[in-house]
């Protein structure tokens, strides 16, 4: 019998877990200092910092943008670098690299993205607020995992599994969304050189050319040309984890590029890169005069309800018919309560619904709302999550199962 501890993709998922599950919490505290911050003395000074432009380069090749566009246009691009990487390893060693086994959390994943996007455009048909359709659709996955971990052994790992598959594939799904519907004017000249650069890339892969300063000063590259190819700059990030060379062996897999530079970054990403993020955009100036107002908008009904309603019903309702017809099957120890929880669990959007929303909007009065209205979705989602958990009795969760015949 396989001793489970010595089982290289379990160790992989299981620091990686730890990893997110425990930044979470600093991510929440950070956001509770930006608010704090903006709603007190310190606020002129704080969005004056934001403000402040910085320019990297010299001449025709340099950058010049506030501090606050550095953070969501350079920062995140390591975010999505990470995202990238993690991508690949799933594809390659971990719960992604067979369509049998993962066709549960991506086809929930897929209507759990489908779903909250109609509920909001619905909300907002008619409305210039429409163009926020993208921001109820993803998980956050920090957040999600880090209030899974509260439960214990109420949630077996198979459901921890389930959500950080779904989680990774949603994650996937808003980075195309941001490249297709949240790009500004193109520049297909530097579209083409972006192009150029991927694919010496993934030539460089070929090759197997095992210095990482080479995919990184492409990369960075790469980023330059993206952002000013008018796509989005994080998907450069993305692309460029998705070269970063790796093997489907699970012992060569932890020799492999793709194994080292992802345990180097994934921390700065998760305990640097996400609390600076936090810190620079989850500031709401909280109006309570007018809070009641605000949360009866277009903007603020479609995104609580895309998130609380519409991600539990699109990634619980298709992974029960999924079940029912024997297309897929719950991963093992798991029942139906611990697939509701984790549907629940998938209504906390903040980090990539709060980026998303600053794609979206550029009326702060209007991204005020849709970031308070996130946060109020995430809370209700956590808490309500939370509950379902709780009430899961641990000698009840082998008797619980989807009947299938």
């Amino acid at each position: 019998m396989r001793n489970i501890k010595n089982d290289t993709q379990y160790n992989l998922f299981l620091n990686f877990f730890r990893s997110e599950s425990s930044s979470g919490v600093i991510l929440l505290i950070c956001s509770a200092v930006a608010i704090l911050l903006v709603n007190s003395g310190f606020a002129p000074i704080y969005n004056e910092v934001l403000h402040k432009h910085i320019t990297i380069g010299y001449k025709e090749i340099s950058i010049t943008m506030p501090i606050s566009h550095w953070v969501n246009d350079g920062l995140m691009a390591v975010f999505f670098f990470v995202v990238g990487m993690e991508i690949k390893k799933e594809v390659l060693v971990g719960e992604l690299k067979s369509i049998r086994t993962t066709i549960l959390p991506i086809v929930a994943a897929i209507f759990g993205m489908i779903v909250p996007a109609g509920i909001y455009a619905l909300c907002n048909y008619n409305q210039l607020t429409i163009n926020g359709f993208g921001i109820p659709m993803a998980t956050d996955i920090a957040f999600a995992l880090g209030v899974i971990s509260l439960v214990g052994k109420k949630a077996p790992k198979g459901i921890i599994v389930f959500l950080t598959a779904l989680a990774i594939v949603d994650d996937l799904g808003a980075i195309i969304v941001i490249a297709i519907f949240y790009s500004t004017e193109i520049s297909w000249m530097y579209l083409l050189i972006s192009l150029v650069i991927f694919i010496l890339l993934l030539i460089v892969n070929k090759l197997k050319v095992k210095s990482v300063f080479v995919f990184l000063i492409l990369g960075m590259v790469l980023w330059f040309t993206m952002l000013k190819s008018g796509i989005h700059a994080t998907f450069a990030g993305v692309l460029l984890g998705m070269t970063i060379p790796g093997s489907k062996d699970q012992e060569k897999f932890k020799k492999s590029m793709l194994n080292k530079l992802e345990s180097i970054v994934a921390p700065w990403s998760s305990y640097f890169i996400m609390p600076i993020f936090a810190l620079a955009n989850a500031a709401v100036v909280i109006n309570y005069s007018s809070l009641s107002t605000i949360m009866v908008t277009p903007v603020s009904i479609g995104i609580i309800l895309g998130l609380v309603i519409g991600k539990q019903l699109g990634i619980f309702l298709i992974s029960v018919l999924l079940i029912k017809f024997k297309i897929a099957q719950l991963p093992s120890e798991v029942n139906i309560k611990h697939l509701y929880g984790a549907s629940v669990l998938g209504g906390i959007g903040f980090t990539m619904s709060i980026f998303v929303s600053s794609l979206s909007f550029t009326d702060e009065e209007v991204l005020a709302t849709a970031k308070m209205s996130i946060m109020v979705a995430s809370i209700l989602s956590a808490i309500f999550g939370l509950i379902v958990f709780k009430l899961i009795k641990i000698k009840e969760d082998k008797t619980t199962q989807i009947k299938t015949n």
